[in-house]
């Protein structure tokens, strides 16, 4: 390309001005039409279940651990026969994540030892003040799907913690 004289540099800028005042408008008619989101893109958190309808959240707190923005409180619980809510000793009896603060980085998912928490595509997070941007356990879990029970309830007859973490049950 050949070199542009001082004199018409000042003008030169323009070009790309010029350029693009021609071309067609990429409009987008957000939010009357609502594009789904890419497949491995990081939308609102979710507790999941185990298909009995425990809940696969262990309350180890390694999902608030790694959070880098702190956005993250868990406050785990210990099971007992009468009130079970997950498979082994203990569960997380508070869940919050505070999307104020939240990064969307994915590293709580990572962290995650029995893959309770995953990210959906839901991307729209909106509140009209500061503590409805807070989000409590019921707010995240997943919902009971019609083969599942509410807990707390017992595990499934004849297993074993194990047997839930190893995708049996």
């Amino acid at each position: 390309m050949p070199e542009i004289p001082d004199r018409l540099k000042p003008v030169a800028g323009f070009g790309t001005t010029f350029a693009s005042m021609f071309r067609t408008p990429i409009t987008e008619q957000y939010p009357e039409e609502r594009k789904p989101a890419p497949a491995r893109s990081h939308g609102r958190h979710q507790l999941n279940r185990y298909d009995d309808g425990l809940e696969k959240c262990i309350g180890c707190e390694l999902c608030a651990w790694a959070c880098p923005a702190d956005a993250i409180f868990v406050e785990g619980a210990d099971n007992t026969e009468e009130e079970r809510y997950s498979p082994g000793e203990r569960y997380g009896r508070v869940y919050q994540i505070n999307y104020l603060r939240c990064i969307g980085c994915g590293l709580c998912i990572e962290a995650c030892p029995t893959r309770a928490l995953t990210m959906t595509g839901e991307y729209e997070i909106v509140g009209t003040d500061r503590d409805s941007m807070i989000f409590e356990k019921d707010q995240l879990l997943a919902p009971l799907s019609d083969s599942m029970e509410e807990p707390p309830h017992p595990m499934a007859e004849g297993t074993r913690p194990e047997d839930y973490y190893r995708g049996e049950v």
